[in-house]
């Protein structure tokens, strides 16, 4: 292996054993997405959904090579949907923020744009970090400050998305809070910095952003998807396909992500999982 080669790929991997929980810092490469028996709903005396009460454990983080919480992305509602039915949109996000806060202890509203609700975090680190990690489980996010966004429609079932969206701020806030040290996260805050020092994080512009590119296996998408997040490029994946942000404002041209695609691909190569 060539000397370059080396430094990049111990670069590469001193960057994600910051970025992940130190329960996966030394074998995350022969992690196994395999999905646990999802949680049923539980319901308290009120009749309403025990959102705190639902979850023992979580399965592995799709940062880490767990299974994705989703296995299609989970988007917002579009504005027209939203306009055709807003006292069911209400609903929806009301019950949405209710299962936020008390599934994560984070306080959580309606946002002033439509199809999203905003999650309050502790922090400017902790938003990024959440951000990365919930694309990385198939719902969408979007960051603003100390804000995570996440997305609410008026189609959404209690059962079906309202359970996913709380379940997957529950699940990373859980590893956030529960498996990361502090000075693990102001690790994360220097690195966050440096990565955004050489290059903004490139993030898809809209909910028609992203573009798949085929692998060769999920162990490649997996490998590739966690490596582009460790350089700043928002990244996901649905089986085989590794999907990859269009954002013609951050990113015109599409050059950084097609550069670090390339990069990330050779890289895999050597390691053998491309």
């Amino acid at each position: 292996m060539h000397v370059d080669d080396r430094r990049e790929l111990d670069e590469l991997d001193q960057r994600l054993r910051v970025l992940l929980p130190e329960t996966y810092q030394e074998w995350y490469e022969n992690l196994e997405p395999k999905p646990m028996k999802s949680a049923g709903l539980k319901y308290g005396p009120d009749g309403k959904v025990a959102w705190d009460e639902i979850w023992g454990s979580f399965c592995d983080l799709a940062m880490a090579g767990g299974p994705p919480h989703k296995g299609t992305l989970l988007e917002p509602g579009r504005p027209d949907a939203i306009a055709a039915e807003p006292s069911r949109y209400d609903e929806v996000v009301d019950e949405i923020c209710r299962g936020i806060t008390l599934a994560s202890e984070l306080p959580a509203q309606a946002s002033p744009d439509a199809g999203w609700v905003r999650v309050d975090c502790y922090s400017d680190t902790m938003a990024s970090w959440l951000l990365r990690a919930i694309v990385m489980e198939n719902v969408a996010a979007r960051c603003k400050g100390r804000d995570v966004l996440l997305p609410a429609a008026p189609h959404f079932q209690l059962d079906k998305e309202i359970k996913n969206v709380v379940t997957v701020i529950a699940k990373t806030t859980h590893y956030w809070m529960g498996h990361m040290s502090r000075a693990q996260k102001s690790a994360i805050a220097d690195l966050f910095a440096r990565m955004s020092s050489a290059s903004p994080l490139v993030e898809p512009a809209d909910q028609n952003g992203w573009r798949g590119i085929d692998c060769a296996s999920v162990k490649a998408a997996i490998w590739m998807m966690r490596a582009l997040v460790a350089t700043n490029v928002l990244s996901r994946r649905e089986g085989t396909t590794l999907f990859v942000p269009n954002n013609p404002a951050s990113d015109p041209g599409g050059v950084i992500v097609a550069r670090t695609v390339m990069m990330v691909h050779r890289l895999a190569a050597i390691r053998g999982v491309a």
